[in-house]
């Protein structure tokens, strides 16, 4: 079985609260001490804690139950029990954590790529003996017992936080475009479905930095479960634009395109309304001359380019189309927060 570092099941357990203690002074002279029992400590919390630093949920996935520390039972002399330790789960930016049962989203780390999160509080420590004194019971004997904490199994998964999102057939080029664009090291090779992990990489253009994702080829019938790149498809749901990867030496390249929107949309309708771009590639062998012109020709409408990776040509005019995307993405979130701040 392949296993894949964007999301993964997790149970996580907040810690009981210590119980409560029946004790009673114990002094020279003092010989019917009043009550001494201390309260119990509070359990510990499940927390969420985003880590810019983190990339992947490999780290979670090894560690199938978080639980926090239990509180401590109290002891004689009122004294408190120790508070249990929280249990700290770090996720990286564009975490999403959902009940594992239900399928809710309970928290999505993706708007502002920071944060912490308390999830499940600890149980309450109980009450000593000492709280329970009065002037009808001057030794009492009752205390306590802590609260449970509570466990839920949980959902994590990761959508990628990217600006531009590849999306192509496989060994249509989607990896080695991000190799020559950027400082990733995608594995790459002549044979499909080389790809089995989305990869990112960084693009600085004009001395900006542009997040490219490269997902697993998309193969015909991926939105009836055929292939792998279905599966994050969720990767790119946040990103600025799309780019449509076309293999020009592939004989059915004039159809490709529309069988790749035809995926995408039985995945989400809201994909195809991303601002787009059309890439032929492999513009350098020898029988895809001409095809770029055969390309533009059946995508009236679309925003073709053509591109050789092994030369270079084609890779500036992509690169000033990722950087109009992402400015123009910039744009219009600054618009909606101005008229969200108006309203």
């Amino acid at each position: 079985m392949v296993h894949f570092a964007d999301e993964t099941k997790i149970t996580v357990s907040s810690g009981n609260g210590g119980n409560g203690c029946v004790a009673f002074r114990r002094e020279a002279h003092v010989p019917l001490g009043g009550p001494a029992g201390g309260d119990g400590g509070r359990g510990g919390d499940v927390v969420f804690e985003v880590r810019r630093n983190l990339r992947t949920l490999v780290h979670i996935r090894y560690a199938k139950h978080y639980r926090a520390q239990a509180g401590q039972d109290g002891m004689g002399r009122n004294r408190h029990g120790k508070d249990g330790e929280d249990v700290v789960i770090p996720v990286p930016p564009g975490t999403v954590v959902k009940d594992a049962a239900s399928g809710e989203t309970l928290m999505d780390f993706g708007s502002s790529g920071e944060g912490r999160w308390v999830f499940l509080r600890g149980g309450n420590g109980g009450w000593g003996n000492v709280h329970f004194k009065s002037s009808v019971n001057q030794a009492p004997r009752t205390a306590l017992p802590g609260k449970p904490g509570e466990s839920v199994e949980l959902r994590v998964e990761l959508q990628l936080m990217a600006d531009i999102g590849f999306v192509g057939f496989p060994n249509a080029g989607k990896s080695s475009l991000l190799d020559r664009c950027t400082n990733a090291r995608p594995k790459i090779a002549p044979y499909p479905f080389t790809t089995k992990i989305p990869n990112l990489g960084v693009l600085t253009v004009a001395e900006r930095d542009i997040i490219l994702a490269d997902i697993p080829g998309i193969i015909e019938g991926a939105h009836d479960g055929a292939g792998l790149g279905i599966r994050f498809l969720k990767h790119i749901s946040r990103t600025a634009a799309l780019a449509f990867l076309v293999d020009l030496s592939d004989d059915g390249f004039t159809g490709a395109f529309e069988v790749l929107l035809a995926e995408l949309e039985g995945f989400s309708a809201e994909l195809l309304a991303k601002p787009r771009i059309v890439i032929g590639t492999k513009l350098d062998l020898p029988e895809t001359a001409g095809r770029l012109d055969e390309l533009r020709a059946a995508l009236p409408g679309e925003r073709v380019v053509g591109l050789s990776v092994f030369s270079g040509e084609g890779l500036d005019e992509v690169s000033r189309a990722f950087l109009s995307f992402v400015l123009e993405a910039e744009k219009a979130q600054s618009g909606e927060g101005r008229a969200g701040a108006g309203s």
